[in-house]
């Protein structure tokens, strides 16, 4: 099994990064009073898909921690769900299965996983270097929580994006124009394995 390894600095500043926006999930959902505790729903069947080559990396991070026969595992279930979405796509259906890495309800590499899975539940919004701002709900859960309220609490994301972006192209030396776009979910990172960048600060 294929095993990458970001650089220890790189490491530690993308892990700030997210205590951040764990941080902003948290004091938001304390002032919408909202929990995941007892929801009906598993986020982790949601359609996902992730954009950087960083995180990535770090998810081939935590996968390199597992044991080979946990890998192997992954990987089968990785190729059964891209199955799933793909016929489910070819009837015109917005995918849903469980993701991959969920054993039990748990997450394999929780410590590893990625932005979108740390962020998903409580309303956000998100401002484009153009001015516009994107707005998130939340999940179905929480926008029951929200009710008729047109300004509940949100998370500001876009100054931890930000740091992220800035850390994305760190890591792929000024030159992210000569790598392809990702858009990838987890399932398919798992499949491909981990992404060929520069050695000087991703190794094999």
């Amino acid at each position: 099994m294929k095993e990458i390894i970001l650089s220890p600095s790189m490491i530690v500043r993308l892990e700030n990064v997210y205590q951040e926006m764990e941080t902003a999930y948290d004091q938001t959902a304390k002032l919408l009073q909202f929990s995941c505790e007892g929801c009906p729903d598993n986020c982790c069947d949601s359609y996902f898909q992730h954009h950087t080559y960083i995180e990535w990396c770090y998810l081939w991070v935590g996968i390199s921690k597992l044991q080979d026969d946990e890998q192997k595992i992954i990987i089968t279930r990785a190729q059964k769900y891209l199955i799933e979405v793909e016929t489910a796509m070819s009837r015109g259906e917005r995918p849903q299965a469980m993701c991959p890495l969920n054993n039990d309800g748990l997450c394999m590499v929780y410590k590893y996983r990625l932005m979108v899975c740390r962020t998903h539940g409580v309303p956000a919004v998100i401002t484009r270097p153009d001015g516009q701002k994107l707005s998130f709900p939340g999940c179905f859960r929480c926008q029951e929580r929200v009710g008729e309220n047109e300004n509940p609490p949100y998370v500001e994301r876009t100054p931890m994006l930000r740091q992220l972006a800035l850390l994305e192209n760190e890591l792929l030396q000024n030159n992210r124009h000569l790598y392809p776009r990702v858009k990838l979910t987890i399932a398919q990172m798992l499949v491909k394995g981990p992404p060929a960048l520069p050695r000087t600060v991703c190794q094999k």
